[in-house]
């Protein structure tokens, strides 16, 4: 009958706990190791306790009021410090899930900057492809004497090629369109822009990649020099280049508020700011590179090797 009657009990308590625990349990699981040693933690001491004070004495069956009080403090003890270790631990995985989002969000972002980059390409080159078509109506236009037509046309052709045509910095294509983006963008913020680009074609980092970390660094360098009221202590100077097969970086800008640091990495006080650099940091940590944020010669410098 005792037999039966375990077999009866682990058959109902299987159903109960397939039915009800299943799905809570196994969300607990696929968390961190952290978590799940919390929750692990009272069942194993009190079944511990359990083994110990029935095996090797008869604590437990005394009837003393130590053993009596003993167990249902110790049990709320444990309870009460596992709801402060797992809410601590719920808040953290929150905060990293909101920054997993949040660096995902900037990924798309640059992917779908990138996609306009491409697109802005493409339509320079339609429009080189149609030059022999704007040269033909301007030779009827002069062949005709209209001096004052051909300028306005000129004009406005000219700019439409500055608006789509990227600037040529590099033989890297996604490098060359991204730079030439935030070359247009420090223009509009009459922002110095010095570029001193030499990579090959192809390069380690895929385009994503590159487009992530290197529009957020130049995003970064244009918020902070676009607020001197200095327009020429507005300075941008970037230089990248390849050696031994790693992409080497180093990117300085001027500021008007003096940076702050918490663990060597930049802070800003902003909503939603600061994951930029949280973007960049984990890029070039999953490619086994280095990278650091200092103030030098009252410039912002960021340097990069991955």
């Amino acid at each position: 009958m005792n037999h039966i009657g375990y077999i009866i009990s682990a058959a109902v308590s299987y159903f109960l706990l397939r039915k009800f625990a299943f799905v809570s349990v196994w969300h607990l699981i696929s968390k961190s190791t952290h978590s799940c040693l919390v929750f692990g933690i009272m069942p194993a001491f009190y079944y511990l306790f359990d083994y110990i004070t029935t095996v090797y004495t008869d604590f437990m069956y005394q009837g003393s009021r130590l053993a009596v009080q003993f167990l249902p403090f110790v049990t709320a003890t444990f309870y009460f410090v596992f709801m402060l270790l797992y809410y601590a631990e719920t808040q953290k995985q929150i905060e990293i899930q909101h920054s997993k989002d949040i660096l995902e969000t900037q990924l798309k972002h640059a992917q779908n900057e990138f996609l306009n980059l491409k697109k802005q390409e493409e339509a320079a080159a339609t429009f080189r492809h149609d030059l022999r078509h704007h040269f033909g109506y301007l030779q009827n236009l002069a062949i005709d004497g209209k001096i004052e037509d051909i300028k306005e046309y000129l004009k406005e052709a000219i700019s439409g090629i500055e608006q789509i045509t990227p600037l040529r910095f590099c033989e890297n294509y996604a490098v060359n369109l991204i730079i030439s983006s935030f070359y247009q963008k420090a223009k509009l913020h009459s922002i110095s822009f010095y570029v001193n680009v030499t990579l090959p074609e192809k390069i380690a980092l895929s385009d994503t990649k590159i487009c992530s970390l290197l529009s957020n660094a130049l995003e970064n360098a244009i918020n902070a020099a676009r607020d001197i009221p200095d327009e020429k202590s507005r300075q941008i100077y970037l230089k990248i280049f390849s050696k031994n097969n790693k992409l080497c970086m180093n990117i300085r800008n001027t500021y008007n508020t003096e940076p702050a640091f918490e663990k060597d990495m930049p802070v800003s006080c902003g909503e939603n700011h600061g994951f930029g650099t949280k973007s960049m940091a984990q890029i070039i940590d999953k490619h086994g590179g280095m990278y650091r944020f200092f103030v030098q010669d009252g410039m912002f410098v960021f340097q990069v090797t991955a």
